[in-house]
């Protein structure tokens, strides 16, 4: 690889910044399921680079972009220890902050648009913090082993039987498999007018007996579960006492169908300001709901675009 000219300037490593930002960000992100971790772990990395030597960022680096991503990774293994904590005093189920967008032509970069699916960071959340790091880089973004292990300081050997394991992981909890997006949008509108109707038969037929429903509000949301809930019967009831307490409209909600980690989902709002996010998980068939994830905590909904005046 050739080597980059000792002549290039600051504003030249901006630039290269710049440009792999969101590769950067893509990785972060799925590495700690937070957006506001992930930015903060992106200006991390930034000064990092910056405040390399007394020359320019670029001097001495003969690939920026692996360069880069070995910053951000270690900066995000680090960043992990304080989410894991902050993890433990947290009031009721925690989910990963959604990445929304406002529909499928909406502009958004490719990289947050394919984003991994809410339901698969659920599942990530299990693996130990090396193990995400070796699944995301090689599973999603595709790096080899052996590109993995300069990158974490590992030997190739090591990152190999960390893939292993990660991925037996991630299979036996979830596997591989992707509804349709027509699919998955019928479904979606299917399963919310049945709950804000109060449509108990149309719920019991969608939802899939071993159903589990997330409901994530940081304790800062009133009725809001302080743990999931698990089975066909039990998702129903829950369902149905919120429309008879009258639904979103009556709760003076707006409901709108956006993109939620590049998939359709439902996004709750009042007045122009989110109140929640829901996404479903189906069954491979896509006939039926086998997840329900509601992320309600103001904090995790910073980033949701706006609704219209």
């Amino acid at each position: 690889m050739s080597e980059i000219p000792v002549s290039v300037t600051d504003d030249d490593a901006t630039a290269v910044f710049v440009e792999h930002r969101e590769l950067m960000f893509g990785v972060v992100y799925n590495m700690l399921g937070t957006v506001a971790d992930t930015e903060d772990v992106l200006q991390e990395t930034w000064l990092s680079w910056t405040a390399r030597g007394t020359g320019s960022p670029l001097d001495g680096v003969e690939n920026p972009r692996a360069y880069l991503v070995r910053i951000a990774v270690n900066h995000a293994l680090t960043r992990r220890a304080a989410i894991v904590r902050r993890r433990e005093t947290y009031v009721g189920p925690w989910l990963p902050e959604p990445l929304v967008t406002e529909d499928e032509g909406a502009e958004v970069p490719a990289l947050r648009s394919e984003s991994v699916s809410l339901a698969m960071l659920v599942v990530l959340e299990s693996l130990s913090p090396l193990e995400r790091a070796v699944f995301v880089l090689h599973e999603v973004f595709g790096y080899p082993h052996t590109e993995i292990a300069e990158i974490i300081e590992r030997s190739p050997a090591a990152v190999r039987q960390l893939a292993h394991r990660a991925r037996e992981h991630v299979h036996a909890r979830r596997p591989l498999y992707e509804a349709h997006p027509r699919v998955r949008r019928e479904a979606t509108e299917r399963f919310v007018r049945a709950a804000v109707g109060g449509d108990i038969a149309e719920l019991m037929e969608i939802l899939a007996p071993d159903v589990t429903v997330w409901t994530d509000s940081g304790g800062k949301r009133k009725r809001a579960g302080l743990r999931p809930v698990h089975g066909r019967d039990k998702a129903v009831r829950l369902l149905g006492s919120f429309a008879r307490r009258g639904g979103a409209g009556g709760a003076g909600l707006d409901l709108r169908y956006r993109r939620v980690n590049g998939d359709d989902a439902a996004v709750l709002f009042q007045g122009e300001e989110p109140y929640g996010v829901l996404v479903l998980d189906l069954t491979p068939d896509g006939e039926r709901v086998l997840g329900v994830y509601v992320v309600a905590n103001p904090d995790k909904l910073t980033h949701v675009p706006r609704g219209e005046a």
